[in-house]
């Protein structure tokens, strides 16, 4: 593709790597972080530089997680390692730098792949706090975690919100715990196609694009949108909502039509209602599920329910 303008000083496409990384992709986030992403990057794309604490503050993601447990205790047989999955994922998320914050699922996958391997560790817990984040690498990462269920325990806290592609990797621990004050789901794909064609023509610019290929340049941002690209996007939108509802209900132990159906439809469920749901198993605190797992501690609120009941409520879902 080539432009045809004569400066790009103060064009959207001035970082165009980032702007094609998060617009025209399917996201797994929620719908209001996903904007909060498109407004920073079109402020940086713009030329508008940002400082670490006005992004921070935009977005509200955590500090990037280290490579290593951020807590172990001693338990039956070995020590509790507890991997932290925090703010926006990403598979590369050294490429989202501009964003501040989040955690990538392939450098999680390699720490939590050294946690299974290690003999003096025998659970590992899993603390969640992100909104989600791109598709990209977390259905590889969850089918790992699925994958390794029966090695030691795996537990996932929602430790106050696993949303979306952060849901996606806690629906396949062992067990989905969520805090008192917490809420999990969001199960949804979206993405947005950004038409910059107006606002350039009021700029006194104007993009030729150049290109080889029948569809190439169809989601390109300086032109309205067609029917034919729409069509297209959601066409990919509702591949990667089908992968991921597919994952939950395995991961869960239910139907679709289960995930589909309920598990908020899209929306963040409360505590309460996500217990009611069979979206979580228990609710606790972090403090709470460690110490159950060192064998001092109550189990929490669905701690007293037995094991049958809570097959019996799986078997329920998956029925209807």
């Amino acid at each position: 593709m080539q432009r045809n303008v004569e400066s790009d000083i103060d064009s959207p496409m001035h970082y165009p790597s980032v702007v094609n990384a998060v617009f025209n992709q399917p996201w797994a986030i929620l719908p209001e972080t996903y904007a909060i992403i498109c407004e920073v990057v079109r402020s940086r794309s713009s030329g508008l530089r940002l400082t670490a604490e006005q992004i921070q503050e935009r977005i509200g993601a955590a500090a990037m997680a280290a490579l290593r447990p951020v807590r172990t205790g001693a338990a039956k047989g070995g020590a509790v390692a507890v991997l932290p999955l925090y703010g926006i994922l990403a598979q590369r998320m050294n490429t989202m730098t501009h964003m501040s914050g989040g955690t990538s699922t392939e450098m999680f996958g390699r720490m939590f792949r050294e946690a299974v391997r290690e003999p003096s560790i025998s659970a590992i817990v899993i603390d969640v706090d992100s909104p989600g984040g791109s598709v990209f690498g977390v259905d590889e990462l969850a089918s790992e975690i699925r994958a390794a269920r029966g090695a030691k325990p795996i537990i996932a806290v929602a430790n106050s919100m696993a949303a979306s592609a952060a849901y996606w990797v806690a629906s396949q621990a062992d067990e989905l715990v969520v805090t008192p004050g917490g809420m999990v789901g969001s199960v949804g794909i979206l993405t947005a196609h950004e038409d910059i064609s107006k606002a350039q023509e009021l700029a006194g610019v104007k993009t030729t694009i150049v290109s080889a290929g029948r569809f190439k340049a169809e989601d390109a941002p300086f032109q309205p949108l067609s029917e034919v690209a729409k069509t297209a996007l959601q066409a990919l939108v509702d591949q990667y909502y089908a992968t991921f509802v597919q994952a939950v209900a395995k991961g869960r132990k239910v139907s679709i039509a289960a995930v589909k159906d309920g598990f908020g439809q899209g929306r963040l469920v409360k505590a309460e209602d996500a217990l009611e749901q069979g979206m979580v198993d228990t609710i606790a605190t972090l403090d709470q599920t460690i110490a159950r797992l060192m064998g001092r501690g109550p189990q929490g609120q669905a701690g007293a329910m037995a094991d049958t009941e809570l097959r019996q409520r799986r078997l329920r879902l998956a029925a209807s």
